[in-house]
C-alpha cells in the first residue's frame, strides 16, 4: 500500500512538472519568437573584417579591414564614413516587431526575389548575413531574415530598426562601387608640391606654370618669369591643393560617349608633380564643359550654353567624374593671385 502510494506521489510530481514546462513552452512560442529570429545586432564591430553587401541585382562589392582602414577587395580607397555608418547600424540595430503569422509566407516569397544581402565576417570567419526585405508599413522599420553561425538561417521574417532613429534600414547598404571610392583627387601640402602646370585651351594668356626652386617657387607664363610674385599669395594659391575632391561619379554617359568626350578638346589641363626630386608622382587632369538646353552666365557674365557649376574631369587613370567648378577656379585663376599674369598676357597681345 505504502509503494503505491509513493508510485502515486512521484507520478504527480512529474505530471506537475511536465505540464508547467509544457505551459511555459506553449507561452514563450506565442508571446515571443526563439532568440535567433531578432539577434541581428554585432556587439563587437571592431572584430569585423570584412562585410560583403549584394544588392538585389546580384551586384556585390566586399569592404575589407586592413588594421584601421577600409579598401574595396582590391584594396583601393573608398569612403570611410560609409563604412562606419555601416558598423553603426550593425551595432545598434534592434527588433522592432514581430508580423502577422497570415502574412509570413507572402514577405517569403517576396524576398526570395528581391533583397539586399549583408555578409559579416569576424575575425575572417562569416558569422551573420542580413537578409533586407521591404521597409515596413510605417516606414519606420525594415522587415528583415536573419541567417548566423550560431543559430541557422531563420524561419520566418521579423522588423528590425535601427535605435533611436525613425527610419529604414536598407538605404545604408549599397552595393554600387561608384559610391563607395574616395572622391579626393590629390592632397598635397606646400612642402610636397614641386611643380603644378595650368594649360587654359580657351585663352593662353592664363595658362601659367609655378615650379618649385629650392625652398622657393618660380612662377612663369610663356616660359618667362614673372617680374613680381606676392610671397603671401603665392602660398595661398599652393594651399588650395591640400584637398581637392570630385563631386560625383559618372551615372550619365555610355562607354562610347566618354570615348567621344576624351577626342574632344578639353577647356584646360591641370598637371601636378608631387613629391620629393628623387621619388615624385605626376597627376594629369583634363577638363571638359557640359553642354545645357538652358543659357547660363559664365564667369565674364557671358550667356553660354554651358554648365556653369560642374564639368567633366578626365582623372589620370582616365576615368571621367563630375567636378564642381568653385572647388577648381582657384587653382585654374592664377591671375587672382598673381596680377603679373595678367601684364605678361597684355605685353604679348601688343608684340
Amino acid at each position: 500500500m505504502k509503494l503505491k502510494q509513493v508510485f502515486t506521489l512521484l507520478f504527480g510530481i512529474f505530471s506537475v512538472a511536465g505540464l508547467t514546462w509544457y505551459t511555459i513552452f506553449i507561452i514563450n512560442s506565442e508571446n515571443k519568437s526563439p532568440e535567433e529570429l531578432i539577434d541581428f545586432a554585432v556587439a563587437d564591430t571592431s572584430a569585423i573584417t570584412l562585410i560583403r553587401i549584394t544588392d538585389p541585382n546580384s551586384v556585390s562589392i566586399e569592404l575589407k579591414r586592413k588594421n584601421k582602414i577600409w579598401t574595396d577587395g582590391n584594396g583601393a580607397c573608398i569612403t570611410q564614413g560609409m563604412v562606419h555608418n555601416i558598423l553603426d547600424v550593425a551595432k545598434n540595430i534592434e527588433f522592432k516587431g514581430y508580423l502577422p503569422k497570415n502574412s509570413h509566407q507572402t514577405y517569403k516569397n517576396l524576398m526570395s526575389t528581391s533583397h539586399t544581402k549583408v555578409e559579416y565576417y569576424v575575425k575572417n570567419k562569416w558569422y551573420k548575413t542580413w537578409y533586407i526585405g521591404p521597409p515596413s508599413q510605417d516606414h519606420y522599420g525594415q522587415i528583415m531574415l536573419l541567417d548566423s553561425k550560431e543559430f541557422g538561417k531563420s524561419a520566418d521574417p521579423v522588423m528590425m530598426k535601427i535605435k533611436g532613429v525613425n527610419g529604414i534600414v536598407e538605404p545604408n547598404f549599397f552595393a554600387d562601387y561608384r559610391q563607395w571610392i574616395c572622391t579626393n583627387i590629390f592632397a598635397v601640402p606646400m612642402e610636397k608640391l614641386l611643380q603644378v602646370k595650368i594649360i587654359n585651351y580657351d585663352d593662353s594668356t592664363r595658362s601659367f606654370e609655378i615650379k618649385k626652386n629650392g625652398n622657393s617657387f618660380n612662377v612663369t607664363q610663356f616660359n618667362q618669369k614673372l617680374t613680381y610674385v606676392d610671397t603671401a599669395n603665392l602660398y595661398r594659391y599652393i594651399h588650395n591643393y591640400k584637398k581637392i575632391h570630385y563631386d560625383g561619379a559618372n551615372y550619365e554617359l555610355t562607354e562610347a560617349q566618354c570615348d567621344s568626350l576624351k577626342k574632344t578638346q578639353p577647356f584646360a589641363e591641370l598637371i601636378l608633380k608631387e613629391g620629393t626630386e628623387i621619388k615624385h608622382k605626376t597627376t594629369r587632369l583634363k577638363m571638359f564643359r557640359i553642354l545645357s538646353e538652358d543659357t547660363q552666365r559664365n564667369e565674364f557674365g557671358e550667356l553660354v550654353n554651358m554648365d556653369m557649376n560642374k564639368f567633366w574631369c578626365q582623372l589620370d587613370d582616365g576615368v571621367l567624374v563630375k567636378c564642381q567648378y568653385h572647388v577648381f577656379n582657384p587653382l585654374l585663376f592664377g591671375y587672382v593671385y598673381f596680377p603679373a599674369l595678367n601684364e605678361t598676357s597684355e605685353l604679348r597681345k601688343n608684340t
